[in-house]
């Protein structure tokens, strides 16, 4: 398999004939997380669900930033503490992601656990004269780290005439930056420099280190992050432990609203509890993995409206293969055998899930195109189920579970039904089929029976 490495620019050979180590960048917790996230996070639920099918260990840890500037003015301006604010959106936030069916990481640590982990970075740093303290609190020397800017394309130069740094007359270069900044406000731990909290990007490097240890796989994040966040990863690791840092370097594009950043400001921020009470799970991961991880996605309801309708087609394949009794079979293993190889072939090259879906989107076409032509046969359904329900586990599809007596009552009132029509009792056969409505129940005609399918609900459905 192969990942777009942002640092070297090319693709690289991800090394699987071992345990394969993945760090992502989680969400700050001071607030419900938004579709922004979600892509992200699905993105990397793709690529580690796609290895594990293919009996890969994965090692995934996913931080949660439960100390930052953000929660503690959330606090003070809810009169509550920092740790009550953090722990109340770590909450929502497995809410929201296991309703979007993600899979848990093997570790969430959270910086507020790894005070001593940090201080310890943060001392080699100051050994070694990389890191100083001043004032307002110690800082990593960006000059004392020549390769500075080599994630982001950025040079020192451009950097200190061109971006707008914060001023603090105490820092000997206007791009170092706080590796521990001093406070008296809680929350505070204590260091050997004094009272305080960590910097954002510390925080990452020794969680990363402390479970991945000093160079792993993959280290991932929206695209946002490259800079600062993950160039002064680079720089602080590096400098700290003398050895390469991350393998590969995997980032994903933004979502946008009508062309422009979501953002609190112009009020266009879509949040996962949202687009989930409107569309499910399904429609939003189809949404996140319909373009190439790594360009930017426009959010809009037209582009879910249209992955609702691709939604609805997996459902009557589905469906289709679950009720088959059809005798007859065509030869249709070299077709599945192809579109197999082309999903797994589009997911090797970068995670492409735009070609991926093409391929999965083949054969459910191919499915239905069989059922309408009364050519599904038992034994042809029984070898695209099994494909449809790999390539649906990969993609984190899922269709709603019922139960046997459901299905029961289903089959019953379907052959109900039918009797009423052979009776010509065509308004108690209407009856039904409006009870059927109610539960969301379609009824697909075939020569000589009625096979039905549950639709999932979706409230946006009828949004105009």
């Amino acid at each position: 398999m192969k990942i777009q490495d942002t640092l070297l620019n090319s693709k690289q050979e991800l090394d699987t004939s071992k345990k394969v180590k993945i760090y992502l960048c989680g969400v700050t917790v001071y607030d419900d997380s938004h579709i922004g996230h979600a892509r992200t996070i699905i993105v990397f639920d793709v690529l580690r669900k796609y290895l594990e099918s293919k009996n890969v260990e994965i090692e995934f840890i996913q931080n949660f930033t439960d100390v930052d500037d953000k929660i503690i003015n959330r606090a003070n301006s809810e009169n509550t503490t920092a740790e009550e604010i953090s722990t109340k959106y770590i909450e929502n936030y497995f809410k929201d992601f296991d309703g979007l069916n993600v899979k848990h990481a093997t570790r969430y640590p959270k910086a507020t656990e790894h005070m001593e982990d940090i201080v310890k970075f943060i001392e080699k740093l100051i050994e070694k004269q990389i890191a100083y303290t001043t004032k307002n609190g110690v800082y990593f020397s960006v000059s004392k780290f020549p390769e500075y800017g080599k994630l982001s394309k950025k040079k020192i130069e451009e950097l200190q005439s061109g971006v707008r740094i914060e001023i603090d007359e105490a820092k000997k270069d206007p791009l170092d930056f706080a590796v521990w900044k001093f406070s008296d406000r809680e929350p505070v731990w204590n260091s050997p420099w004094g009272k305080g909290r960590p910097g954002w990007h510390i925080e990452c490097s020794a969680m990363s280190i402390e479970y991945l240890g000093e160079n792993f796989d993959i280290h991932g994040g929206g695209r946002d992050l490259i800079f600062p966040h993950h160039e002064n990863e680079i720089a602080q690791s590096e400098s700290c432990t003398g050895v390469q840092f991350a393998k590969i370097w995997m980032h994903v594009g933004m979502v946008t609203i009508n062309g422009e950043k979501m953002s609190k400001s112009l009020g266009n921020i879509k949040s996962i509890r949202h687009v989930l009470e409107n569309w499910g799970p399904n429609i939003i991961r189809l949404f996140c993995l319909s373009g190439h991880y790594s360009k930017a996605i426009d959010y809009s309801e037209e582009l879910l409206k249209e992955n609702l309708t691709k939604w609805r087609q997996i459902e009557t394949c589905y469906y289709e293969l679950i009720h088959s009794i059809n005798k007859n079979s065509e030869k249709i293993d070299a077709i599945i055998e192809k579109i197999s190889v082309d999903f797994d072939n589009a997911l090797n090259d970068d995670l492409n899930t735009h070609l991926a879906l093409s391929a999965f989107f083949q054969l459910v076409k191919e499915t239905n195109r069989l059922a309408a032509e009364e050519k599904l046969g038992i034994e042809d359904a029984g070898i695209i189920k099994k494909e449809l329900q790999r390539m649906m586990k990969i993609l984190g599809l899922k269709i709603p579970k019922m139960t046997e007596n459901e299905k029961q009552e289903i089959d019953d009132m379907i052959s109900s039904r039918e009797q009423f029509r052979k009776e010509k009792r065509f308004e108690d056969a209407d009856k039904i089929r409006d009870k059927l409505n109610e539960k969301n129940i379609e009824l697909i005609d075939h020569k000589g029976r009625t096979i039905w399918m549950k639709k999932e609900i979706i409230n946006g459905e009828n949004q105009k």
